[in-house]
This record gives structure tokens, sequence and C-alpha cells, in this order.
């Protein structure tokens, strides 16, 4: 009896212990931040390596941009959280980098530096539907909470692969989430297919009518590869402040 007993007293000390161990993730899974980010990158076959490498960069020093960090920690929370995706064509989504906080310039550069190092994803069709799908499953599993959520997609192509985009962004909208476009106008039409790259009306007008949508969404414009990385911090700016408001904007979809 007194064996039993005591058997019963260290079950119960060590399941105390463990409950402690487990207590900071529980309470970090429900931290809040003032936006749940996906960056989601295009990286099909359209993007060849000097692009690629240009996307990457523009990224990374966007992150750690002085004005992008003073956006995040004008906050009410002072940091938000973000999580690096790559796509292509339908089934070839990566996440490069999960669920990350960013507040400060150390954890900025930290992410930056992953980035940098991590491999090339992709280079397929191009897939914006399921881009956007991927990117929702991601913020269903995001270990923080926060009021707004934003998909960040960039491209330099129409989608051409996996369902109907207006599907997709129709769904994430109901769920209340924001899809932001970040366009990148090609030069010279694809010999292969000129309307990919430079659709009727242009690749700006077309996120408007199929991509973007949620409260204060838009479209910005990346005259070329090489303006990406200003436009990138624009974006990041624009974002972030939506995000500080403690009233939503109206909504501004271009269905």
């Amino acid at each position: 009896m007194r064996r039993t007993i005591r058997l019963t007293l260290r079950f119960l000390a060590a399941a105390v212990v463990a409950a402690a161990l487990f207590m900071p993730a529980i309470a970090s899974a429900a931290e809040a931040v003032d936006l749940l980010l996906v960056f989601a990158v295009d990286v099909s076959r359209s993007i060849d390596q000097d692009k690629f490498q240009l996307q990457r960069d523009g990224y990374a020093a966007a992150i750690t941009n002085p004005r992008v960090l003073e956006a995040i920690r004008s906050g009410p929370h002072h940091r938000i959280a973000v999580t690096f995706v790559e796509w292509s064509g339908m089934g070839a989504q990566k996440v490069v980098i999960d669920w990350t906080l960013i507040g400060d310039a150390a954890s900025a550069q930290q992410f930056a530096s992953a980035l940098a190092e991590a491999p090339r994803s992709f280079q397929d069709r191009t897939s914006i539907s399921g881009a956007i799908e991927f990117s929702m499953a991601q913020l269903d599993k995001a270990p923080f909470e926060a009021l707004r959520r934003t998909i960040d997609v960039s491209g330099d192509g129409t989608n051409n692969a996996g369902r109907d985009v207006r599907l997709a962004r129709d769904e994430a909208l109901a769920k209340g989430v924001t899809i932001n476009g970040l366009v990148i106008l090609s030069e010279h039409p694809l010999s292969w297919n000129a309307e990919h790259t430079n659709p009727p009306g242009g690749l700006d007008k077309y996120y408007e009518a199929n991509v973007i949508g949620g409260p204060g969404a838009f479209v910005m414009v990346a005259q070329n590869f090489n303006t990406f990385g200003q436009a990138i911090i624009n974006k990041m700016i624009a974002e972030v402040a939506a995000a500080d408001s403690r009233q939503p904007r109206l909504a501004e979809q271009a269905h």
C-alpha cells in the first residue's frame, strides 16, 4: 500500500514537472502580434536565376530596413509574425522560413540571414491559386494571434496552373484574410507565352481583378526586378501601418 502511494506521488510530481515544462510553449502559442504576414513569392520558370536572387535580396533588405522596423515597432504589440513561402506550379509550394517574430533589428537580421542561405525551391509553372491555398494553411497553423492576417503575393505572371485563382481568393476573403499583390513587370514578353507576363491591360490590372481583396487591399508595381527591393519596402510599410490601425479600413476589392 505504501509502495503504491509512493509511486502515485512520484507520478503526480512528474506530471507537475511536465506541465510546467509545456506551459511556456502553450503561452507562446497564444502570443499576440499586430499582423500575421505570409510572403508568398513566385519562383516559377519565368523567374530566371538573376531575378530569383534579386527577389531574395529584396526581401532580406526590406525586413531589415529601418523604416520597416520603425513601422513594426509603432504597433500596439511592437511586433509582427512572418513566414516566407515559395511557390510555382500546382502542388509546388514550400515553407522556406517558418513563422518568425519580427520586433527588432536582431530578429529581422536573423530572418534575412536564414533567407540568404536557403536554396531555391522550384522552377515550374505559375499557380497563384495554389499559392493562396497553401498560404491559408500556414495562417491556420500560425502559433501567434493577430487581428489582421495578410497574404503578400508577388509574381511576374498570370495564373496558368491549378484552379481558378478567383475561387481561391474568394475563399480567403470569406475567412477575413487580406491579399495584397506585388507585380513585377517584364520589359520583354516571353517568347513562348507572351500573355503570361504581359496580359491584356497589364499584369497589375490582372492582379486587381483576380488576386487581391480584403480590407485595404492593394497592388503595388515594381517596374522591373531592379526596383523590386524598394517596392517591397513600401509595401511592407503600408501593410504594417494598416495592421496597426485600430479601425480596419473599408475593403478596396477589384473583382
